[in-house]
């Protein structure tokens, strides 16, 4: 239980992603500290193949500090897994003091209860990525994979994200509507869980679609708030992007972090 919160996601930490990392660690030492609790909903990372092989790298304990730093300052931190960095476990989150949250979870918030979910496990209309994630998930197949060698994971994790590229750049030959049906929650998967759960709140990742929903289905009614995907290394293409939501007595509000 927390009075204040501010929550980011899918943040797709990378090495090659300098500027990005850049606003991360700003964030850490500017907005996070105006809060009792800072919750990271997934996709911390662009990837991640077990603790042991991020264990000597400059950029992951570099991170891993500067959240320590905002922990030691008294903010708690969370992590919940995303479909990115699912293997992340409790050597690293023990090294950046941060406590892991299950998928689902339900926390009270400014004396709200609040569901929160990294949001991929919502997306039932892709059948296939669904198979995936089952098999994923599966603590033996997880045991199994991190017994390979580092580097044979990393070509895995590598090969997984190459083609997870082509493919969201191949669905942007299709109608927005599409994509949607495809990319988005669902709304069957979503009343199931805020139904389960009991809870008519919940803030989601996953999609890289912000935004706020009032949603009604089975005589049951409930707000969902989507957190941004950050990218501030590819202005070329894109426009600069990321958020975060905050919850204090006040209220949820999103916070721009493109123009603070």
């Amino acid at each position: 239980m927390h009075a204040s919160a501010v929550f980011i996601s899918d943040l797709h930490l990378t090495p090659s992603m300098p500027r990005t990392a850049a606003r991360f660690f700003e964030f850490l030492e500017k907005e996070a500290r105006a809060y009792e609790a800072l919750i990271i909903l997934g996709d911390l990372f662009e990837f991640w193949v077990g603790d042991d092989a991020k264990a000597r790298s400059p950029f992951h304990q570099e991170v891993a500090l500067a959240i320590k730093a905002v922990s030691q300052a008294g903010i708690k931190v969370y992590f919940m897994p995303g479909n990115r960095d699912f293997l992340l476990g409790q050597q690293y989150a023990q090294k950046a003091q941060m406590t892991i949250l299950r998928d689902p979870e339900v926390m009270v918030i400014a004396d709200q209860p609040w569901l929160l979910t990294h949001g991929d496990a919502l997306c039932t209309a892709d059948s296939n990525y669904q198979m995936f994630r089952k098999v994923v998930r599966c603590p033996l197949v997880q045991k199994l994979f991190l017994l390979l060698p580092t580097f044979f994971r990393i070509q895995i994790a590598s090969s997984l994200r190459s083609k997870s590229t082509a493919k969201y750049q191949r669905t942007q030959k299709f109608t927005p509507e599409v994509n949607k049906v495809k990319g988005d929650v669902t709304l069957s998967a979503t009343a199931a869980l805020v139904t389960s759960l009991d809870c008519q709140k919940m803030i989601h990742g996953h999609t890289h679609r912000p935004g706020y929903h009032q949603e009604t289905s089975g005589g049951r009614s409930w707000e969902r708030w989507v957190l941004s995907d950050w990218d501030f290394d590819h202005p070329e293409t894109i426009l600069p992007k990321g958020n975060a939501l905050s919850i204090t007595s006040e209220g949820i509000r999103s916070l721009d972090l493109v123009s603070s």
